[in-house]
């Protein structure tokens, strides 16, 4: 299937980038984590927080297993790239492009990892989370594109010659 999937880092751009190559391409624009609150009926830090990472795990990987889609960008959490099964799903639907950024960067713009729904077990730190999930990120992309010292529209312009997509309006 002809599929983006965007990876990453929370704070990357994933949702920022893939709405607008979405648009670019006419593609429809898929954000699992807004597909989980609807399901669960609750914020990604009230899941986290009531039912613990574990099980928030297990229900993101149900959600992201479970997209059926063409012709669409996808925008999962960054926590997908524990989700085997779902990273498996993904490598069948379409091309993975890990969105690249450094922990500078990530710290810099991420203010609150915990209202983020950010996936920070006991005693780790956002520097610990990174360095585990780089190796994940660089696993899974077919793509890797480095956002370091890049606008959006420089971003995107990465990702689309990547992908080969040529110019678009």
């Amino acid at each position: 299937m002809n599929n983006i999937i965007f990876i990453g880092m929370p704070a990357v751009g994933k949702s920022t980038v893939g709405v607008v190559t979405a648009k670019r391409l006419g593609y429809e624009f898929i954000d699992t984590d807004l597909l989980i609150q609807k399901q669960e009926k609750r914020l990604l830090c009230e899941i986290i927080a009531q039912e613990g990472i574990d099980a928030f795990l297990a229900i993101e990987n149900q959600v992201n297993r479970e997209v059926d889609a063409e012709n669409a960008v996808i925008s999962p959490g960054g926590s997908i790239v524990y989700s085997e099964e779902a990273m498996r799903h993904f490598k069948e639907m379409g091309t993975i492009v890990y969105l690249h950024a450094s922990f500078e960067t990530i710290n810099s713009r991420l203010k609150n990892a915990v209202n983020r729904g950010v996936t920070l077990r006991e005693g780790q730190t956002l520097r610990d989370l990174y360095d585990e999930r780089v190796v994940l990120f660089e696993k899974y992309a077919d793509i890797t594109i480095s956002e370091d010292g890049l606008d959006l529209e420089e971003t995107i312009e990465k990702v689309l010659e990547a992908l080969k997509m040529g110019n678009f309006c």
